[in-house]
């Protein structure tokens, strides 16, 4: 399986005798799913079936269903009525008159927004046209799943770059560890000759202490810890679907491990590699957070 973005965008349209009906439908990326609708009056009936329709495809994001209609040759569903303005107008322009107000401007445009001016007869959608409808959401849909089907692969790509980075550094760590206990043991045993004398260090002690502090600084389980969830990271990518969610919770883990190689490093070279590790590890995290 591949990953699947969060961020879509699919566009349809089509013309039913005097109307050019707008389908599109865009996507970005959210916890959770959420849906606002901007369609016309006309289609509200059918707002319940649409929710249910987007949501069976779109998993998780936030997502804009942007319905418009467009009247050719000049038609349109609306009709002034010319009457009721012209009481409106009347009535305001007496009261205006009255109170010393001019301009007949702002008087228009007032009565304008009165009730009942603008009429919208009741039309009923036909079956014929519902079916056009909804199949232009059907491909607007298919549209934006291809769209994040595409933008997905591109971020797995990216990901997996950052992922060999990190298991490259692993990898690379494994040569200084020797040179970190060399250093180590050559650093404690100046240290006790400066105060006891060279003649004055118990060998066997020394070893005890050597073993000791290097129990406490070992990061053998980390690195096989880290190299485990690097491993079943990339597992999640390539078997499983809607991977989101759960490659943030192991990106989480992988940070804990490199946080403690980081802290038992005690080695410039070794520190070096692990704020490496952080960067491509953020990297990784910023990019999850689009992934389905």
């Amino acid at each position: 399986m591949s990953l699947i973005s969060m961020t879509g965008w699919g566009k349809t349209q089509y013309q039913m005798q005097d109307k050019l009906v707008t389908v599109e439908i865009k996507s970005i990326n959210s916890r959770q799913f959420d849906l606002n609708l901007k369609i016309p009056f006309l289609y509200r009936d059918f707002e319940s079936e649409m929710r249910s329709m987007v949501s069976e495809k779109v998993a998780r994001g936030k997502v804009d269903l942007i319905i418009t209609q467009e009247f050719v040759n000049g038609t349109s569903v609306s009709e002034l009525n010319k009457e009721a303005l012209k009481k409106y107008f009347a009535q305001i322009s007496e009261l205006a008159g009255e109170f010393g107000i001019s301009g007949s401007d702002i008087l228009f445009a007032a009565a304008m927004r009165f009730p009942e001016v603008v009429k919208t007869p009741q039309i009923l959608i036909s079956e014929e046209e519902k079916t056009v409808l909804f199949d232009a959401l059907s491909q607007a849909l298919n549209l934006l799943v291809s769209f994040r089907v595409q933008e997905g692969k591109a971020l797995e790509k990216d990901i997996l770059q950052h992922l060999s980075r990190i298991e490259e550094l692993l990898d690379q760590i494994t040569p200084f560890e020797q040179e970190r206990i060399d250093a180590f043991r050559d650093k404690l045993r100046r240290n006790l000759e400066e105060y006891l004398g060279k003649n004055g260090i118990d060998e066997n002690r020394f070893e005890q202490e050597i073993i000791f502090h290097l129990e406490k600084i070992d990061i053998t389980e980390e690195k096989i810890r880290l190299a485990n969830h690097l491993k079943y990271f990339r597992e999640v990518v390539q078997n499983e679907e809607l991977q989101g969610r759960k490659l943030g919770f192991i990106s989480q883990e992988i940070g804990r491990e490199i946080n403690t190689l980081g802290s038992k490093a005690n080695h410039a070279l070794i520190q070096k590699k692990v704020v490496e590790m952080k960067d491509e590890l953020e990297k990784i995290k910023e990019q999850l957070l689009n992934i389905l």
